[in-house]
């Protein structure tokens, strides 16, 4: 019983009345949010509610920590909008269930530190992308359908939806000012509500879009073929999905940890996402992540415990059985102007004030990254784009690093003191480094500063001794650390050389 007491956090000391109000606090921040991604996704509103409900449960017990809440953000979202568009709500259950596989791949393989290999230039430009499209996509709420045609508003109807818009950026701007005790964006929807209820505006509404009633969240196998090219259709999307959520997670988790001055556990947390996100495919949510916004919320209101979490969740839960008319009178309006003002919060604008002092290389891979995401809607290929360009990039400029001192030491041997690593981009100019012919019949070759990293560069040095064998001279390998040596031994019958062990030094190991 203890053990399992442990696992849950649960003999941390909880003052309950906070834990519940931040926990009422947060499930009013999710919902506006939950509604209008899947809304922008073109889900049923519902799912949305249900990954809320779903996420925030799960990872709430689960979790890497304490205070972080997990709802159906934007990031992941967005990631299966071209899958929604091209192959049905079916693929998408599917693809939400192989992400949470994945996820739990990594926790179990605790390969969570391998999310940090997405360079910040593609996380800025992915960023970027995101708001951009959910901030494009709140202008289909300014259209109609009029004979199976859609057309823009115009006159009356044109005002009155960006008159509602305008007010609730309005007061989602100023009623922090006045009390930070509501969410803003709470008050927003509330006050645009009471408006449109009470001076009768003929106006979208929720309802318009597609009704909310519903029970528990349904048990549900996606209903596809399970064929290999079913699973090379979901594959790329469960997969960018799963690291989108826990970069966001880690990143999440980071702020949380500094806050708090305590430490997370982020394969914990890439273990309860998983779980979570394979529980959305089969019961109807359209999966998520953790969400930044609302765990501030969360820690702001004083919450630093798992209850505040669970009593979110359950909250939703409440309002999907028995509060969805209230839910279905919302004016799209006013979830339209909160999801305006989530796309000017999401955007970094601290990559513009950076980008003077960013590479040329990372610029570019920023841009490339955002625009991939907004003209083709495929977070996939953008991230995959940005991470194998920014790699290129880094090669490229660490193949130019690989330089060699040379000189002859007192007894006639040739020194060749190399700098910098040795790895498939630098081995053009590291052979280039050597006079062979006119080099004297002893080399050593000092690794002291360098680095042996793969095959390229054994093969590399085996080239140099195969030159120098020919003419009958030596070469000796000076200051390889324990890896190099392993590296090299285990290529004996490529390299055929005098390997000198220094027992007295070795290069920096991991």
């Amino acid at each position: 019983m203890k053990q399992v007491l442990n696992l849950f956090d649960f003999k941390q000391k909880v003052n309950y009345r906070i834990e519940i109000l931040a926990g009422l606090t947060v499930a009013m921040t999710m919902i506006p949010e939950s509604l209008s991604f899947a809304i922008l996704a073109n889900f049923p509103p519902l799912m949305g509610l249900y990954a809320a409900f779903i996420m925030g449960l799960v990872t709430a017990i689960l979790g890497g920590r304490p205070g972080l809440v997990s709802g159906g953000a934007g990031a992941t979202v967005v990631v299966l909008i071209t899958l929604m568009q091209t192959h049905g709500l079916e693929y998408v259950f599917a693809a939400i269930v192989l992400a949470g596989i994945c996820q739990i791949m990594v926790g179990l393989f605790k390969l969570g530190k391998f999310i940090r290999l997405v360079p910040q230039p593609v996380m800025f430009g992915f960023v970027n992308g995101l708001a951009i499209i959910i901030f494009m996509a709140q202008l289909e709420q300014f259209k109609t359908t009029i004979g199976g045609q859609t057309i823009w508003l115009t006159g009356t109807p044109l005002y009155i939806m960006a008159g509602l818009v305008a007010l609730t950026v309005a007061i989602i701007l100023v009623a922090p000012r006045i009390t930070k005790a509501i969410p803003a964006s709470l008050i927003a929807i509330i006050v645009v509500g009471l408006i449109v209820f009470g001076f009768d505006i003929d106006t979208k509404t929720v309802r318009d879009i597609a009704l909310v009633s519903g029970g528990f969240p349904p048990f549900h196998i996606p209903q596809i073929p399970l064929t290999w090219n079913t699973f090379q259709i979901i594959f790329p999307y469960g997969l960018i999905m799963a690291g989108v959520g826990l970069t966001e997670g880690l990143l999440t988790l980071n702020v949380v940890d500094e806050i708090t001055q305590t430490k997370g556990n982020g394969n914990r947390e890439a273990l309860a996402q998983g779980t979570a996100n394979i529980l959305n495919g089969f019961f109807f949510g359209m999966g998520g992540c953790p969400m930044i916004a609302q765990t501030l919320v969360n820690l702001s209101a004083g919450a630093r415990a798992r209850l505040s979490g669970i009593v979110a969740a359950l909250t939703i839960l409440c309002i999907i059985l028995f509060a969805s008319p209230i839910i279905e009178a919302l004016p799209m309006a006013a979830l339209t102007g909160v999801m305006m003002m989530v796309a000017i919060g999401t955007f970094e604008w601290m990559s513009f004030r950076v980008i003077n002092k960013m590479p040329q290389s990372d610029i570019f891979v920023g841009i490339l990254v955002a625009v991939i995401t907004v003209w083709l809607h495929n977070l996939a290929l953008a991230v995959l784009m940005g991470v194998i360009i920014s790699a290129l990039v880094f090669a490229w400029e660490s193949a130019k690093r690989i330089r060699a001192k040379k000189y002859i030491d007192d007894k006639g041997i040739k020194h060749y003191d190399i700098h910098g690593p040795l790895f498939f981009g630098s081995t053009t100019a590291f052979v280039e480094k050597f006079d062979i012919l006119n080099d004297p019949n002893e080399i050593i070759i000092d690794f002291k500063e360098s680095r042996i990293s793969d095959m390229s560069a054994i093969d590399a040095v085996n080239k140099i001794t195969e030159r120098y064998a020919k003419l009958n001279k030596t070469v000796r390998l000076y200051h390889l650390s324990a890896d190099c040596r392993k590296l090299l031994q285990n290529a004996d019958k490529i390299i055929e050389v005098n390997i000198i062990d220094d027992p007295t030094y070795r290069v920096a190991e991991d």
